[in-house]
């Protein structure tokens, strides 16, 4: 009883901490994506130079995830987290010195690369604290928090401190972030040697996971459900408009989707020795599948805030599920790198993505891509339904 009573405690003390250290990551990135294209414009630059600056946010995770997997499966938890922090720490730093071209591009390949650096290794050892599904799934929907609070927090400190004592002032406080991660994970304890550093067999490339069926329709799960939340912030202020709905409208609209997202995610811990999986990934995915269909024929503002709520209890649920599922159908020594591959696909389509759809939006309408969009999720759950089938055998 005094054991089960003990490992409980080291184990929210563990996952306070790993929680504590990827919202410091996440914020800081997230602050310097409101300064860092502000601060283009405040020198004089132009779209193009501020779309370069956003590039730079998705292409170097993109570039990076891989090495960063691989680490974290040789080395643990603690050098790739302490890189991540250095990296964003340094990033912040230049821009604080001087804001010019190079400072925030600098700034925002470093703090973003930071972010998903150390989000592979939180998510890879937040996984291994747990022993059972159930506890695995309420590990990850804590995890699942941590971006909710630092996009909240990281764009709000960075737009205050802008306003009030310039950008120098902006990015030391949010290097202060990163400089927290680095104590927060002196909370987080080394895993043991045969966990993360000892020689196990392993195939040449990384691509060779994608030979196993459940991994390969669970990363085309977890990339649609990027998908769809690009999709609906790309495309819900082009139909507000066809609708003729005022800016307020559309902002309520959009936090009616934050307030149940965040919502749920507090829930989960609670309901997660209640849920099965595959019915969560399966449901999750057919209300997503829904909500989108619906959205076009929608009017008023109300309904779309019920819909909105609606996509954000739909995702926030499955975040969690996708996270604990891919540990359950890769092998243990081989978590890093499915991360990796997990990250590699959003950042990519996260840099690709807006230029493809707002070509589709100019060309179809903005009800098109939504009703694209539920068609594509309607596969996934599909594909979602039969990932267990795959595992179980």
């Amino acid at each position: 009883m005094h054991g089960t009573a003990a490992r409980a405690r080291a184990l929210h003390g563990a996952l306070a901490a790993m929680v504590a250290c990827q919202v410091g990551l996440h914020a800081c990135a997230q602050g310097v994506r409101l300064a860092a294209p502000l601060g283009v414009l405040a020198t004089g630059g132009s779209a193009w130079s501020v779309g370069l600056v956003m590039t730079m946010f998705a292409v170097f995770p993109a570039l990076l995830a891989l090495p960063a997997g691989r680490l974290a499966d040789r080395r643990g938890y603690h050098l790739p987290v302490r890189l991540a922090a250095c990296c964003a720490l340094a990033g912040t730093l230049l821009a604080a010195a001087t804001q010019n071209m190079f400072s925030l591009c600098a700034a925002a390949a470093l703090s973003g690369a930071g972010s998903g650096f150390g989000m592979i290794a939180i998510q890879r050892s937040a996984g291994r604290l747990a022993s059972s599904d159930s506890e695995r799934l309420r590990v990850f929907s804590a995890i699942a928090l941590a971006p909710a609070v630092a996009g909240l927090f990281g764009p709000m400190l960075a737009g205050v401190l802008i306003d009030h004592a310039g950008y120098s002032w902006a990015f030391l406080a949010l290097a202060l972030l990163p400089a927290a991660t680095l104590l927060a994970a002196q909370a987080v304890p080394d895993e043991q040697p045969c966990q993360a550093q000892a020689p196990l067999p392993r195939p040449a490339s990384a691509w060779e996971l994608l030979r196993l069926a459940p991994f390969r329709r669970l990363l085309f799960v977890s990339w649609l459900v990027s998908l769809a939340w690009d999709v609906h912030g790309f495309a819900l202020p082009l139909l507000g408009v066809e609708r003729g709905l005022s800016a307020s409208a559309l902002g309520a609209v959009l936090a009616a989707y934050a307030v149940a997202s965040m919502s749920v995610r507090l829930l989960m811990p609670l309901l997660a020795g209640r849920l099965e999986r595959r019915t969560l990934l399966v449901g999750a995915m057919l209300l997503t599948c829904t909500v989108f269909g619906a959205y076009p024929l929608l009017r008023r503002a109300w309904a779309m805030a019920a819909c909105a709520a609606a996509l954000g209890i739909a995702l926030g649920m499955v975040q969690p599920a996708i996270m604990a599922t891919l540990h359950d159908v890769t092998p243990p020594e081989r978590h890093g790198e499915a991360l990796a591959l997990r990250s590699m696909a959003i950042h990519t389509s996260m840099a690709a993505m807006p230029l493809l759809l707002g070509a589709l939006g100019t060309a179809a309408g903005a009800a098109a891509l939504f009703w694209l969009m539920s068609a594509a999720l309607g596969v996934g759950s599909m594909q979602a339904g039969r990932i267990r089938l795959d595992h179980d055998r």
